[in-house]
């Protein structure tokens, strides 16, 4: 899978979890911040990990990616800080 197609994906869950109407006006780009662009609060975090924990199994954990950061880190967590936590928590793809 692609950046691309998670990103894609993330996108997608974040919509289910803030609603389709926050994300109207904006694009959600790797450089989109959790906290001061989409402004989720802590119970949409346990949804989105849900919803990753639904997607991807026990192999994407939101809330270890979460607890080996500061508060700092957290605020400023980009979508592509996501993007690519679970890029390298995926199988390899054999060619």
């Amino acid at each position: 899978m692609s950046d691309i197609d998670v990103l894609d994906v993330v996108v997608r869950m974040i919509e289910e979890v803030v609603g389709a109407d926050v994300l109207l006006d904006m694009t959600v780009t790797p450089d989109t911040t959790f906290s001061d662009d989409l402004g989720l609060e802590s119970i949409e975090f346990v949804a989105l990990a849900d919803k990753l924990r639904e997607r991807y199994g026990d192999r994407v954990d939101l809330v270890a990616f979460l607890g080996d950061m500061d508060i700092d880190e957290i605020m400023a967590m980009t979508v592509g800080q996501l993007v690519d936590h679970i890029e390298s928590h995926q199988p390899a793809v054999s060619s």
